[in-house]
Formats: C-alpha cells, sequence, structure tokens
C-alpha cells in the first residue's frame, strides 16, 4: 500500500521579535477615522482576544525566497534525502518576494524557482511552481502533492509555506498585530507503507467565494492621509471569524469520516494559527459534532510568541512539536493527526494524517 508519508520538516523562524509594547505608542484608524479607545487598551484587549504577545518579523535583507529557502534545506537535511531526488516544488504564498518599504509583490519568476536556485538543485525534471490559495495555501500544497503522487507523476515533494506579512500590512490598522513572517518546509514522499502504517488517509478542500470573497482582501490604508497611497492586507475579522468558527469544525469531520477513525482515536490538531480564541472555538465545535468533549493538550499552538505568518502557521508548528519545542506537546508512531486551515478566498481544507 503506498501513502503520502512525511519523510522531514524544517522551518525558518526571524530573529527579529516585536512585543505587543511596541504598539503603545501608534495610532489606529479605522474607516478614515481615529479610533477612541487608547492605543494601550486596544493592545490589551487584541492579546486577550488573539492571544498574541509578540510576533516575528524578518530582516531586511531577507524576503520570502530566502526564508523558504532556509526552511527547505532544513525539511531536506531532517529527511536525509538528496535535494536532487526532489521530483516537485510547490511554494505556498500569498505576496511573493516584497522588498523592505516598497509594498510591491514580485511574483516572477516564481518564488519556487527561486527557492530551487537558492537550493542550488540541477535537476530539470524537478518542477517548481506556486501556489495562491491565502492560509490554507500550504495544506493545499500537500493535497496536491498527494494528488502528484497518486497519478505516479512525483514520488518526492518538497511543500513549502513562506511569508513576509510585516511588508504588507497597513501600520494604522489594529489588525495589522496580528501578522508575522516565517516560513515551514516539509518533505513528502509517495512510497510503500505497510497495513496501518503512516501517511495522509484522507483530505477535503472548500471554497465559497459568493458573498465572502472579500472578507480577507487588499485595500488603502484605515488613516484618511494614505487614501491615493499603496494597498495592504485588510480583513474583516468578525466576519472571517464567524466564517470560520461556521465552516471548519464540519470540514474536519467530513474528513475525519472519510478517513475511517474515531474521533477517540485523534492525538493531536494541527490548526492554522489565526487567532487563539477562534482557533479554541474550531476545536470546541468540532468535537461538539461528535457530542464529546476535547482532550487535554490536543491543539499544540505557537501564535502566542510567532503571531499569524499565514501559509508557515502549521508547518512551523508540526516542525516545532515534532523537534520538542513546545511544552506539553510530543508526537508517537501511529498517532492521528488532522490538520486544518481557513482563509484569503474563503477557502478551507483538512487532512488527517498518520504519523
Amino acid at each position: 500500500m503506498c501513502r503520502t508519508v512525511i519523510a522531514g520538516t524544517g522551518a525558518y523562524i526571524p530573529t527579529e521579535i516585536v512585543a505587543n509594547a511596541d504598539f503603545t505608542e501608534q495610532q489606529f484608524f479605522t474607516q478614515g477615522s481615529s479610533l477612541k479607545t487608547g492605543s494601550t487598551e486596544i493592545v490589551r484587549k487584541f492579546e486577550q482576544i488573539t492571544g498574541i504577545g509578540q510576533r516575528r518579523y524578518v530582516d531586511a535583507f531577507l524576503n520570502a525566497s530566502d526564508i523558504g529557502s532556509i526552511a527547505a534545506a532544513r525539511a531536506l537535511d531532517d529527511s536525509g534525502m538528496s535535494p536532487e531526488s526532489i521530483d516537485q516544488i510547490i511554494v505556498a504564498h500569498n505576496f511573493g518576494n516584497v522588498a523592505p518599504h516598497s509594498n510591491q509583490s514580485v511574483m516572477v519568476p516564481s518564488v519556487a524557482s527561486r527557492i530551487k536556485h537558492l537550493l542550488g538543485i540541477q535537476n530539470p525534471a524537478c518542477v517548481a511552481y506556486d501556489i495562491l490559495f491565502g492560509c490554507p495555501g500550504w495544506m493545499q500544497g500537500m493535497i496536491q502533492a498527494d494528488a502528484f503522487g497518486k497519478a505516479g507523476m512525483a514520488t518526492h515533494t518538497l511543500v513549502i509555506g513562506t511569508e513576509t506579512l510585516s511588508r504588507v500590512i497597513d501600520p494604522f490598522d489594529r489588525d495589522s498585530m496580528i501578522f508575522s513572517d516565517g516560513a515551514g518546509a516539509v518533505v513528502l514522499s509517495y512510497i510503500d507503507v505497510p497495513e496501518g502504517g503512516p501517511g495522509m488517509l484522507s483530505y477535503g478542500a472548500e471554497t465559497r467565494s459568493v458573498k465572502e470573497v472579500d472578507y480577507i482582501n487588499m485595500d488603502i490604508s484605515d488613516h484618511p492621509g494614505e487614501a491615493l497611497g499603496p494597498v495592504y492586507l485588510k480583513m474583516q475579522g468578525r466576519k472571517a471569524y464567524e466564517y470560520a468558527i461556521s465552516y471548519v469544525p464540519g470540514a474536519m469531520k467530513a474528513c475525519l469520516d472519510k478517513s475511517g477513525v474515531d474521533i477517540h482515536d485523534v492525538k493531536k490538531i494541527f490548526i492554522h494559527q489565526a487567532n487563539q480564541k477562534m482557533d479554541e472555538a474550531i476545536v470546541d465545535r468540532f468535537y461538539q459534532l461528535y457530542g464529546v468533549k476535547p482532550p487535554e493538550h490536543v491543539m499544540p499552538m505557537c501564535i502566542q510568541w510567532l503571531g499569524n505568518s499565514s501559509v508557515a502557521t502549521i508547518p512551523t508548528l508540526l516542525d516545532l512539536v515534532r523537534k520538542g519545542e513546545v511544552p506539553d506537546q510530543s508526537l508517537h508512531p501511529g498517532d492521528l493527526l488532522i490538520f486544518a486551515s481557513v482563509g484569503a478566498g474563503m477557502h478551507i481544507n483538512a487532512v488527517c494524517y498518520r504519523y
């Protein structure tokens, strides 16, 4: 029996730590008007709601392809595989390479091609391409890698999520405190495994783009003096929150039911690190669909100190847990894992994986 197996993981966590206290002197606006609540109180409530206490930003000399290549190299080293054995490089991102202080996305050549170049892979049969799927992009890359494996078109695939969101956020928007930079990667191998062995068991994805399409988009600054300036990453926070807790639990259930695994056998849920309270609500509602309560320590988190790095959150968290860097969290052979994400599009996906 052949399955797609995680052969190695890697991550790049930027070194610049930006604490919530760094925003207490910032003036925040909404729809062109200054918020009456003081910045210190805004920051306090922000941490209370999101769970984020600090986030990471990349140095000025690094961009998405640079940090993505570092995460990829670490994943390759963890797998013990030669870079020349990779058949595909799939890179999930949303903005390409963004130069500091420019807000200009550079999409040509693709980030995947740049990463292949930085890794020094010479094999022309190693196909490198990008995927734009909002925050669930890295997981969609996993799903595609599995499909290519089943089709006999690729055996070993690098799936990378990399983002420098600090360069596309509006400093006058309180939601800007959510976002951060980072990169995570996995090496996936479609190989023969024994019955009951590791690998991807099932997955699913959904897109709702009628009234939901602009819940997360690009728009001008909230500061009235910036009306003719560049566009920034924007989010209708309440609508995105309600969308996530309404639809993600059902998508997770559909994926688990498809896998044939019992809810009580789920050991860990790796969910997109978007908002701590939102993630907790999603997991609670997921278990409610089965009439049971979530077990203790089922949901690892790193949002408190890393913030929301979009496509990089789940692979980074997976790497941290695998390498024993998250307190009270560990993985063991045979553990049933659920991965789930939601983001701009609006897209949702879920994957069930036996470790």
